[in-house]
């Protein structure tokens, strides 16, 4: 029914630098040399969901910072939301859209939260991310954009760029055909009316110092602000980025595919940090996309086709999820399943788990080493004292299936589950009954009739299911496994005259109702007896 468990803790951990996580570390501290503090980061705007694509940068962070630690290093997290980016557009899967589309050119930060949470629009995004990263073990130190423009931290990076807007120029167009070149008077600031707070405004100029006078084009109002403690002039993203690089002396930060094309952001930003603001950019990677493979159900209704860390842990326990992007090299594309191949995930997980505990053999001792870390990596914290309690997924939804569901009857089957064991079973339990309910193929679905309940069978079947609870289920606590119980279940068929494959028809319709069902041996050896002679009584 289940993994050999064992208690005996692994003698020593994995090798550091046997994991792209590892090599990352290593490649930081070559290039940045040995610092009291390295700094990673992360961020993104949250104009919408954050969807799922979205933490696979937060994630390839994360294990970048353990991998630091694991060296000793002391690490600083941090995660930018870029809440003062302009509201260009409403997602379509948002609430109330005639309200947010009159907060369009505001900051992201001004648009109500159109369920009523949170204080804003923004915030709300930002909850949902906040509440759910610990959950996988990620604890960043999070950065608000919109707070620290209003309070000016920024002033001495926004002069600067203003000094350097000839160069500046040159710098964005070092990539640009002709065709998309600047053209004309160019500023590397945007400004939200003090007014209106909408962002159509226009600058007039600089006095080359503090001063900057703009007008806007949406109410006419025009002033001329101080940089030292006006709250709505801000970067342009381009420019934005690498001054943070700077102000924050970001070692690590990895970016999309897009970004990190050729000639693309990732370059620009490159060349800004170091010839503008005097510091070389952060080491970096490019990670791929993220696919969807399979229906998530009813699960993401709220948000239409947006899929989100909530909806992955719904299916998936933390561990999982961390495995999921622990076991990929960030620029590989892969796709996260909610179909039948989530069996296979998590039996993968299992085999991984039983390796890095020496309960299975690897085939050598670097593919040891290379599990064993990536199994380090997908824990939430450290690694338990105690083997978790291993159940295929596949077998752990049909007993809760049998079980109708009900989680505790489900565990009270495993009569060896060890107290420290109980919470991840039952996190396991949690996560395949959601699955069942909101992704599982329908065929994959089932429920026991009910005593007395009969299925419409021939007189033949009729008389197969009654040898097969006379011959196979009276007996079914003698079976000390699947098969000698699979050779009984044959030796029906041959008795009553009928092919196997009718045999087994007749049985799942006379338990479930369905032409298929589990492998029968084991289904059989399932499910209580009492119960099984009850159903099978009315024939």
């Amino acid at each position: 029914m289940k993994e050999k468990q064992t208690d005996a803790a692994h003698s020593g951990g994995a090798v550091y630098g046997a994991h792209w996580a590892d090599e990352t570390a290593a490649k930081i501290i070559r290039e940045k040399g040995d610092k009291a503090l390295y700094t990673c980061a992360s961020g993104i705007t949250p104009s919408g969901t954050v969807h799922i694509g979205n933490f696979r940068e937060i994630i390839s962070v994360d294990l970048v910072v353990r991998a630091l630690r694991d060296r000793g290093k002391t690490v600083r997290f941090i995660y930018s939301w870029d809440d003062y980016d302009v509201f260009r557009k409403v997602p379509q899967n948002m609430p109330k859209q005639e309200e947010l589309r009159n907060f369009l050119r505001f900051p992201i930060t001004m648009a109500p939260d159109p369920w009523g949470r949170d204080e804003s629009y923004a915030r709300h995004h930002e909850v949902d991310v906040e509440t759910m990263l610990p959950v996988v073990g990620i604890a960043p130190e999070y950065l608000y954009q919109a707070q620290r423009y209003r309070a000016s931290m920024y002033a001495a990076g926004i002069r600067k760029a203003l000094e350097q807007r000839e160069h500046l120029k040159t710098i964005l167009d070092k990539f640009r055909d002709e065709e998309h070149k600047i053209q004309g008077e160019w500023w590397p600031i945007s400004v939200f009316c003090d007014t209106c707070n909408r962002d159509d405004t226009d600058i007039d100029g600089w006095d080359g110092e503090w001063g900057v006078t703009y007008h806007c084009n949406a109410c006419g109002h025009q002033e001329t602000v101080d940089l030292r403690s006006v709250k709505g002039v801000k970067l342009g993203w381009r420019i934005d980025w690498p001054m943070r690089w700077d102000y924050e002396k970001v070692d690590f930060e990895p970016a999309g595919k897009d970004h990190h094309a050729a000639g693309g952001s990732f370059d620009t930003a490159r060349f800004v940090c170091k010839d503008v603001y005097g510091y070389d950019a952060p080491v970096s990677f490019r990670y791929d996309f993220i696919g969807i493979k399979g229906s998530v159900g009813k699960i993401s209704s709220s948000k239409g086709e947006v899929i989100d860390l909530n909806d992955v842990l719904k299916v998936y326990t933390p561990e999982l999820v961390r495995y999921l992007f622990a076991g990929t090299r960030p620029n590989t594309e892969f796709s996260i399943s909610f179909d039948l191949d989530v069996i296979k995930i998590y039996e993968d997980y299992d085999r991984l788990e039983r390796i890095a505990w020496r309960v299975e053999a690897a085939k050598d001792e670097a593919a040891y080493q290379k599990a064993r870390r990536i199994y380090e990596l997908s824990q939430v914290a450290a690694v338990p004292d105690t083997m978790p309690y291993q159940i295929p997924f596949r077998h752990l939804c049909n007993l809760l299936q049998i079980a109708d569901g009900d989680i505790d009857k489900t565990l009270g089957t495993f009569s060896d589950l060890k107290p420290e064991q109980r919470a991840g079973l039952i996190a396991r339990c949690v996560c395949a009954k959601n699955w069942i309910d909101n992704c599982a193929p329908e065929d994959f679905r089932f429920k026991l009739r009910a005593t007395g309940e009969r299925a419409a069978l021939t007189d033949a079947e009729a008389t197969a299911v009654r040898l097969l609870r006379e011959q196979v289920v009276a007996n079914i606590t003698q079976y000390t496994d699947d098969k000698p119980c699979a050779e009984a279940i044959y030796k029906v068929a041959e008795d009553a005259g009928l092919d196997s494959k009718a045999l087994f028809r007749a049985a799942y319709q006379a338990l479930i109702g369905k032409d298929q069902g589990p492998r029968l041996a084991s289904f059989l050896r399932s499910i209580n007896k009492d119960q099984l002679m009850g159903i099978l009584a009315a024939y």
